[in-house]
């Protein structure tokens, strides 16, 4: 049972985290204070004037790193053992609003979304073959398709659609996540991890395919 579907889009989060690290960078220290005499004249009292602050090593890395943070691994959700075909996980409760991003680790054949750097969805997942291998890389979200079909492989339903590549590879459902099944390309994914997904993805949104790579807290998602 295979199928096919699923860049060029422009990667559109800012980190709010740059103007703390900006503030930070460009913090002056001024202190003093001004008094007028009778003739209504500006005098001054105790003026004084410190030098510029420049932050030490430690401040600067910190501000450099709390803009990196959300794309740095901040909890992996507790699952015992290895994923197995049909798995699925969800828990976003609590998760503050921050960047989204998919990885994709075609080793172990599991699919992880990652909000502010916390894990909020894991499964394992269908991938292409040797003859049509899921591509390696870094892709936007090129577009979304609620109710899809792939008029190439006869009509195969494909909901949840998210597209990564302009000649059909995406992330989706409607496909049985079970051992000897495979794609043309495209990563297939349990409905119910699909469907959420969809829900909270958005064009531009970032999603890094890995052939074997491992990654834990603390560990940069990108």
């Amino acid at each position: 049972m295979v199928h096919i579907q699923c860049m060029n889009a422009t990667l559109k989060w800012i980190g709010g985290a740059t103007s703390v690290a900006v503030l930070i960078l460009a913090g002056i220290a001024i202190g003093g204070a001004v008094n007028a005499d009778n003739n209504g004249q500006i005098m001054a009292a105790e003026a004084s004037i410190q030098p510029a602050f420049v932050p030490d090593a430690a401040l600067l890395a910190k501000a450099e790193a709390d803009v990196e943070r959300p794309f740095t691994v901040r909890r992996v959700l507790p699952i015992d053992g290895p994923i197995k075909y049909g798995e699925w996980h969800w828990d976003d409760k609590g998760i503050p609003d921050g960047p989204l991003l998919v990885t994709v680790d075609l080793e172990a054949r599991v699919i992880s979304v990652f909000q502010d750097g916390y894990e909020i969805g894991a499964a394992a997942v269908m991938l292409g073959t040797d003859e049509h291998p899921t591509p390696t890389g870094t892709f936007p979200i090129l577009w979304k398709q609620r109710h899809n079909v792939s008029e190439k492989y006869g009509n195969a339903p494909m909901p949840w659609s998210m597209f990564l590549t302009r000649d059909g590879v995406a992330i989706h459902g409607g496909s049985e996540v079970e051992n000897g099944y495979a794609s043309h390309g495209c990563i297939g994914v349990p409905d119910e991890l699909a469907s959420r997904l969809f829900a909270i993805v958005e064009e531009g949104d970032r999603v890094v395919i890995t052939d074997g790579k491992r990654i834990g807290v603390g560990d940069s998602l990108i």
